[in-house]
């Protein structure tokens, strides 16, 4: 499923179930291998893209942790364009809060997978990497 939705992003058409989504390039935490997962993401008012740490498991999904495990080594692909490393940001407080009310009002089923998890889906905030030098 992954591939397949990578495939569609790459040609150009980065949406699934009226979501936008980009591939999100990690580095496992553990392996050190390359990783790439598609996201539903949301904009933010930051300059930069928005996306939820969501599922059903009781721990954040692996994406999160290869990212947060590696994040200098992150990257984005929006559709049809190529990739731009990125910094991420773990959204809190009112910020996060702000966030949160956004993405829900955006796609009710957010709000309603969060409703049945024990823990707070982290919301990341994504901009493009400043290059140093």
């Amino acid at each position: 499923m992954n591939a397949r939705m990578n495939r569609k992003v790459r040609r150009g058409r980065g949406t699934f179930m009226g979501m936008d989504v980009l591939i999100l390039h990690t580095v496992g935490r553990r392996s050190g291998q390359p990783r790439e997962t598609p996201l539903a993401w949301f904009a933010d008012d930051a300059d930069g893209w928005l996306i939820v740490a969501s599922g059903g498991e009781a721990r954040h999904p692996d994406w999160h942790l290869n990212l947060m495990g590696h994040p200098g080594r992150a990257s984005i692909e929006l559709p049809g364009r190529p990739a731009v490393a990125v910094t991420p940001q773990v959204l809190d407080g009112a910020e996060r809060e702000r966030a949160w009310k956004d993405i829900a009002a955006a796609q009710p089923r957010y709000a309603k997978y969060q409703g049945k998890s024990e823990r707070a889906y982290p919301i990341v905030r994504l901009t493009p990497r400043r290059e140093v030098g």
